[in-house]
């Protein structure tokens, strides 16, 4: 029997754009997190499970504030720890390392907590929108090939922010929804006149605003991990080489070898709902401003997990 679909939170990032610990800084009147609205949008989509990785050096932090609230979350609670020498036999921690080993590198530290099933990966400092949970958790409990996998999709123009660049998966898709692989654009910026993107700082080129962007929600069936796990070594061989110091293995690149190998095929969702994040300090009043007219209209309660009870 399919296991139901589990929530995969990725929370051991420590935002040295933001100067802290994005995913814990309260933006709710009772000073909930973003990622408290996440897990209340996954609850109300059917998600009964939620995975959250963190690393040690943030936990007590973490567990005093997320943790403590999500004592009154229905879902049942698991927590994953990615650290930097959590690595294949074989393999050490290069000296002067302090930067995580990327998104592959955490879900794979997850593996166990994941237990088989089919599962969603989000950011915890994003705000996803209640529609995209939803048909992530559809798509989740209904898929049955074993590389099905799926990602949910958002316009350009709903992602970017007023306060400067932006690092975005712009998707390449072949027509019919599917996906056929990301480019991936580090310097987005909005501008009088729309939106553009540069490589080297000096020459630039517009992005229509109905682009879609992967804003790193992920729906993965239980293979993508032995499929990451069998890659790890691989990626480790080529980074301490090339990059000891700052290689990461992103969610995307492993995505975007099994499209190339034609291994797997990924599902573009698509949801109405605009994206808020804080990549930037003063992002946060248009989140708080946000969120706030969400509890003023019903949307959500004054005080997520108030009358609720584990």
């Amino acid at each position: 029997m399919t296991k139901k679909p589990v929530l995969v939170v990725l929370a051991a990032g420590m935002g040295s754009r933001y100067g802290g610990l994005k995913q814990i800084d309260p933006v709710g009147s009772q000073g909930e997190a973003i990622l408290d609205y996440s897990i209340y949008d996954a609850y109300k989509a059917g998600f009964e499970t939620v995975v959250i990785i963190i690393k040690e050096a943030i936990r007590k932090d973490f567990m005093e504030t997320v943790g403590k609230r999500l004592e009154k979350c229905p879902m049942e609670v698991r927590y994953a720890c990615q650290e930097l020498d959590a690595l294949p036999d074989g393999y050490s921690l290069p000296e002067g390392r302090v930067k995580p080993w990327g998104t592959c590198h955490a879900v794979l530290c997850a593996k166990e907590a994941i237990d088989g099933a089919p599962f969603a990966v989000i950011n915890a400092d994003d705000y996803y929108g209640s529609s995209a949970f939803q048909v992530i958790y559809d798509y989740l409990s209904q898929a049955k090939a074993p590389y099905d996998y799926c990602m949910v999709g958002y316009e350009l123009g709903k992602t970017v922010t007023d306060h400067g660049s932006v690092a975005r998966g712009v998707c390449v898709t072949d027509g019919s929804g599917m996906l056929v692989g990301i480019t991936e654009r580090t310097r987005i910026e909005k501008y009088e006149g729309g939106i553009h993107f540069t490589e080297d700082g000096q020459h630039w080129t517009d992005v229509p605003p109905e682009t879609t962007v992967s804003m790193n929600m992920w729906g993965y069936m239980p293979s993508f991990l032995e499929e990451v796990q069998a890659r790890f070594p691989a990626f480790l061989d080529k980074a301490l080489k090339e990059n000891p110091l700052k290689g990461e293995f992103f969610l995307p690149l492993a995505v975007e070898q099994l499209l190339r190998e034609k291994k797997a095929t990924v599902k573009i969702l698509t949801s109405p709902d605009k994206w808020y994040g804080v990549t930037y300090a003063a992002d946060k009043p248009t989140v708080v401003a946000a969120l706030k007219a969400m509890t003023d209209s019903g949307k959500y309660p004054d005080g997520l997990w108030a009358g609720s009870a584990r």
